[in-house]
Formats: C-alpha cells, sequence, structure tokens
C-alpha cells in the first residue's frame, strides 16, 4: 500500500557468503593453504567419530553425528587464523587501537583521537562501566599527551577511576591483539545512572576526526553460525 519493499529471502545468505569470503581472503594473506589448514583439522576429527562408531559396530551412524563437530572444528580455527590475519593487517598503524577499540560491541563508548600532536601520537578515550580508559598509541611523545588527558578528565569528571594503556610491543605496553581482551579486564565500578551522568558530561569534551586503518577488524568479521 505504501510502496514498501519486500525483503530479500536471499539477502541473509549472501551476505553470509560475502562475509565468508572476506574472511578467507583476508587469512591467505596471512597464511598459506588455508583450505588445507582447515582440512587438515576436519579430517582428523571426523575420522576419530567413525572410528568410535567402528567399535560399537555402527561407524555410518558415528559418521553421521561427528560430522557437524568436525566441522564446527575446523570452522572455529578458520575464524581464529582470520581474526589473526586481521589483527596482523592493522598492526603497526596509525589509528590501529581506536578501529580494535570501536570495534567492541558493548559496554564501552569510544572517542578516538581526543589528543593527537604533529607525529601522529594519539589517545583515544573509552567510557564505561570502569570509569574512563585513555588509550595511547605512538612514539615517545604519548606519555605528554597521556598526562595532559588524564588531568582533563580528572578536571571533567572528578571521582571517576581513569585508566592508563598504551598500544605497542614494548614491556608494559598492550599489544593491539590483547587490547580487547585487556579492556575487560577492568573492573567495574560506574552504575548505570553514574555512567550516563559520565556520557553525558564528556560528550561536551568531543574529540578529533582522523583516518583509521581500512579493511576488516578483528571483531567485525561476523561468521555465520553453522547450522
Amino acid at each position: 500500500m505504501f510502496g514498501r519493499k519486500k525483503k530479500d529471502p536471499g539477502a541473509p545468505k549472501k551476505v553470509r557468503f560475502k562475509t565468508i569470503r572476506d574472511a578467507y581472503a583476508l587469512a591467505t594473506k596471512e597464511y598459506k593453504f588455508v583450505l588445507l589448514r582447515c582440512l587438515a583439522v576436519f579430517i582428523p576429527l571426523w575420522a576419530v567419530g567413525i572410528l568410535l562408531g567402528g567399535q560399537f559396530g555402527r561407524p555410518g551412524y558415528g559418521a553421521f553425528i561427528t560430522f557437524p563437530l568436525a566441522l564446527l572444528g575446523s570452522f572455529f580455527y578458520f575464524t581464529r587464523m582470520a581474526s589473526s590475519a586481521a589483527y596482523a593487517s592493522i598492526e603497526g598503524e596509525p589509528g590501529a587501537g581506536a578501529s580494535v577499540l570501536m570495534s567492541i560491541r558493548k559496554g564501552w563508548t569510544v572517542t578516538p583521537a581526543v589528543s593527537v600532536n604533529k607525529s601522529q601520537d594519539m589517545v583515544h578515550r573509552a567510557v564505561g562501566k570502569a570509569g574512563v580508559v585513555l588509550v595511547a598509541e605512538g612514539g615517545f611523545g604519548v606519555r605528554t599527551l597521556l598526562n595532559d588527558e588524564k588531568k582533563k578528565m580528572e578536571r571533567f569528571a572528578p571521582g571517576v577511576p581513569v585508566y592508563e594503556l598504551i598500544v605497542g610491543v614494548n614491556e608494559g605496553e598492550v599489544s593491539v591483539r590483547k587490547l580487547q581482551k585487556r579492556m575487560k579486564k577492568f573492573p567495574k565500578k560506574l552504575s548505570a545512572v553514574q555512567l550516563r551522568e559520565l556520557r553525558a558530561r564528556l560528550k561536551a569534551v568531543g574529540g578529533m576526526n582522523i583516518a583509521l586503518p581500512k579493511g576488516p577488524m578483528p571483531k567485525n568479521i561476523r561468521m555465520p553460525k553453522p547450522r
């Protein structure tokens, strides 16, 4: 009546296929023989199922039961390769830390590049129930940026916990691959009401627009669930 478009029943399948295709293309840039690696996981798992079924005189039944389990095992291995390749594709690029932070699906509000210097050292701000996490990446200038940004947060949000992280591979730094896991370890200290107030207060502080690394991000590789 109002000219609403009919949903394309094939659309979800097309999205899933494109996601797998993109993930496979990404994985092949980092690993050789991706398909053979997956088969090397699938075949032994399935063979074990067939052998177990044979012990009870029903190898066909064992093969039928363990086929989806073997498929799931190889699928999980493939997603791990694709995720690792995604991290490798952005590691070392300016804004890589922000890309990983912004791919966290819930719990955090991320403002990239709230502070940047001429050397492209930058600080990103993540706000969640843990408080404020300042994530810096770059060279020698990041410590100065972190200190300045921490003082600003203490002025705008007194009493709120402020944490500092530096993205890198040196001692005391957090690698891009482990950044999301590290964010989950912060203890939750703010209530929902306090978090809303904090976000509203910091909204006025704003941030800066920067060019983030292009391409798939680790947590944005949304693989379809096996059926």
